[in-house]
């Protein structure tokens, strides 16, 4: 059974992904969950409030796909990790993402965006970017790239870029199948296996 803290933050969320920030109040939270009037309030009494319960709500939610997705039985455990096998794993989680999460990716981008501007709001989100952070080194390191930590970071920004044009940038109108994302992925972490340090910036006359 869902606990009520949990119900006001996955209500929240689905209403940031239909209306938008300013939709999300706690009375619509109250209406839309079923909720006597005043219970999100006696929750969350403020704005910011209610927008931490929100942003840790979906924090704890995206952080279970990850874990699940990035590391089925154990095979970030074995010594090497073939291209195709990540890209496999990796395409699957994304894809779920983009089409029966969809409502949690667009609720993320609203909360990161209003984080630029919200200290308080800045800071879960960067404690909870960190989690991802580690499973994403780790899969570079079973891969076996030559710089698990440049790479890691590569692989996330790839994955942001995509999913942000798939929801809300020129993409949008159509979802990338989960093949289409593998075979980019197959891309990816092939190049990254070639030892290709950055160059260094050209000297100037």
């Amino acid at each position: 059974m869902t606990s009520r803290p949990d119900l006001i933050g996955d209500t929240a969320i689905a209403l940031l992904a239909e209306r938008g920030l300013r939709g999300l109040t706690h009375r619509a939270v109250d209406e839309a969950a079923g909720l006597p009037p005043g219970s999100t309030s006696n929750h969350a009494r403020t704005r910011t409030a209610l927008l931490e319960t929100t942003f840790a709500r979906l924090c704890r939610l995206e952080a279970e796909v990850f874990e699940n997705a990035a590391n089925p039985e154990g095979l970030l455990a074995l010594p090497r990790l073939s291209p195709e096998l990540a890209a496999d794993l990796v395409a699957t989680q994304l894809h779920d993402t983009l089409t029966v999460r969809r409502d949690q990716l667009l609720a993320r981008f609203e909360l990161a965006l209003e984080a630029t501007r919200r200290p308080e709001l800045r800071t879960i989100y960067d404690t909870a970017g960190r989690t991802f952070r580690e499973p994403a080194r780790s899969l570079m390191a079973a891969l076996g790239t030559p710089d698990p930590d440049r790479n890691s970071r590569s692989f996330i920004a790839w994955s942001e870029g995509l999913m942000f044009d798939s929801v809300a940038g020129a993409g949008n109108r159509e979802v990338p199948s989960r093949t289409e994302i593998r075979d980019g992925l197959i891309e990816l972490f092939h190049g990254m296996m070639e030892d290709r340090k950055p160059s260094p910036p050209p000297e100037r006359p």
